[in-house]
């Protein structure tokens, strides 16, 4: 796992990560926005802490185990394109703490994925957050699990960030949380 300064890591700061998108896109998870370690590996929820990838084995989402920490390979991204999943933000850019983002940037951040889902046609969209959910489409009212809108044609979900900053959940909550969509695509 590579090791960054403090200093390093801000050099990230605005950085975009591609999204992880592919044919046969069954689920797209959507997290608020890439952290300073996920820029600089160019990996989603790379983190070290961030619980994202034990969750999915843990659910059998995915039948490995991935650390992404040190930046994912090719063969990882293949991997999860061929499960039917993809990844995507909110917001494009690194930040610290997902409270940086403006309001304004989460709307037009829902816009946005509105206009992706719309393209790629996932079966089902899984928003990491309900929070950065209840700004980003208006609703402060929502509740995490499934929702009863879809999104651009797709079944939509809110489930649980899965950032060590989220202190309410646990790798085996997170499972349980992510399963329940994963069932609705068809990948469990």
């Amino acid at each position: 796992m590579p090791r960054f300064t403090r200093a390093e890591l801000e050099s990230y700061r605005g950085a975009e990560v591609p999204d992880l998108l592919g044919p046969g896109l069954r689920l797209l998870f959507v997290g608020i926005n890439p952290g300073l370690w996920t820029a600089a590996t160019q990996t989603h929820f790379a983190h070290p802490v961030n619980r994202f990838y034990p969750a999915l084995l843990k659910a059998g989402i995915i039948d490995r185990r991935m650390d992404p920490a040190a930046g994912m390979t090719d063969a990882d991204r293949d991997y999860l394109r061929g499960r039917g999943i993809g990844i995507t933000n909110l917001v494009r850019r690194a930040t610290s703490r997902a409270d940086e983002l403006t309001a304004d940037e989460l709307r037009a951040g829902a816009a946005a994925l509105t206009a992706l889902v719309e393209e790629m046609r996932p079966s089902v969209v899984a928003v990491a957050g309900i929070t950065a959910y209840r700004q980003a489409f208006g609703d402060r009212k929502a509740t995490a699990g499934r929702q009863p809108q879809r999104l651009g044609g797709a079944e939509l979900w809110v489930v649980p960030n899965p950032s060590g900053l989220n202190a309410h959940h646990t790798v085996a909550t997170l499972a349980d949380a992510y399963a329940e969509p994963a069932r609705a695509a068809g990948i469990l």
